[in-house]
């Protein structure tokens, strides 16, 4: 059989549920029998099914049999009883006869437990099929039960010289259309989209998403002295937004949940801040700047994605998209991966993976 073929599809499958299925993982369980797709199967949002159970109910509902088939899961099932009964029961009593799954659970109590169940049952597992992108697909979730930590993706709209407004402030538009559709996709497969407080007072934005109804993500302020204007337009957000301030910022009554960090080198710490937005449910986060935001994630070394697009223009004298003191020297500077180049109408999208701080702990 073509394990990467249908894997591949469980992931497409579980991209799907991205922004919609926290504190929970996103996954992809697709069925098949030799080279037929019988049904497949995305996490619902939190308190719904699990892929696996969507992907055995699809095939109940359209009358296809599935004893002795085989399923594809980017993410071993899990076997405990939480908000739903465990999928490993659910995959015994349908009589599959092989499950092959991307990567294990990354829980530390869960972790390995779903297969060796499954293998007692008499059910053949093959494991790290696609392993390295179904890893991607749960990143948020791995680093929220392992480090308490969210995965954190920074997004810029920037010129060719770096820049994302002009010395005015003026920064609409640098890319076109085409561009900020894409970054409104990018938002809905977010739990959370974070902004600094001169973000806010400049644009008054409202953090909504544009391409899917109901998939708005939580927006987050980084507001050290809690200056954010009582009519601000995210208080008007389907979601609640979040504020995290410093724990001396003065008491104000705000249509949000204020959360108050220690303070850091440069206003609150950054890090503690966003281990508080695990604490709300909130695994993956999308951050828009402005430029000092991005540049105290860069230094803490939290990244692990730049969506960078940019437009075909140059701007001399404008606002960096990452700001703060100049670097010390080339050796000290953040060297990214091999980008991701696609066009996104006239403008061009680099996705550059980040070396995470805990990739090199770990």
């Amino acid at each position: 059989m073509n394990h990467e073929r249908w894997m591949d599809r469980a992931i497409e499958a579980a991209r799907k549920g991205l922004g919609s299925t926290a504190p929970n993982p996103a996954v992809g369980a697709v069925i098949v029998r030799g080279d037929d797709l019988l049904a497949e199967g995305t996490t619902r949002p939190v308190g719904g099914l699990h892929a696996e159970v969507v992907a055995l109910e699809a095939a109940r509902l359209a009358g296809v049999e599935v004893g002795g088939a085989t399923m594809y899961i980017t993410l071993e099932p899990c076997c405990h009883h939480g908000r739903t009964p465990p999928c490993t029961d659910a995959l015994v009593d349908s009589g599959i006869r092989r499950v092959v799954v991307g990567v294990v659970d990354p829980f530390p109590l869960m972790r390995g437990n779903g297969l060796r169940q499954l293998r007692e049952a008499g059910i053949e597992v093959v494991l790290g099929v696609r392993a390295e992108r179904c890893a991607e697909v749960v990143r948020g979730f791995a680093r929220a039960v392992t480090a308490g930590l969210p995965e954190v993706s920074c997004k810029v709209a920037s010129t060719l010289d770096g820049h994302i407004a002009a010395h005015d402030g003026q920064s609409q538009w640098i890319t076109g259309e085409g561009a900020r559709q894409h970054g409104h996709l990018l938002r809905a497969q977010h739990d959370a989209i974070l902004v600094g407080i001169g973000t806010v007072l400049a644009d008054d934005p409202r953090l909504t998403c544009r391409v899917r109804e109901g998939a708005d993500p939580v927006p987050v302020v980084l507001d050290s002295a809690l200056r954010i204007p009582a009519d601000a337009a995210l208080f008007d957000h389907p979601r609640r937004p979040v504020v995290l301030c410093a724990q001396d910022a003065p008491d104000r009554d705000l249509s949000a949940d204020v959360v108050r960090i220690a303070r850091g080198s440069r206003g609150i710490d950054i890090e503690a801040g966003l281990r508080a937005l695990v604490q709300h449910g909130l695994h993956r986060v999308l951050v828009e700047g402005g430029g000092r935001v991005h540049r105290s994630l860069f230094d803490a070394r939290l990244v692990d994605t730049l969506y960078l697009y940019l437009g075909g223009l140059v701007l001399p004298g404008g606002i960096p998209w990452l700001g703060g003191e100049p670097a010390q020297d080339l050796a000290s500077a953040p060297r990214l991966g091999t980008p991701v180049v696609e066009r996104v109408g006239d403008d061009l999208l680099l996705r550059y993976p980040v070396r995470h701080r805990l990739d090199e702990e770990g």
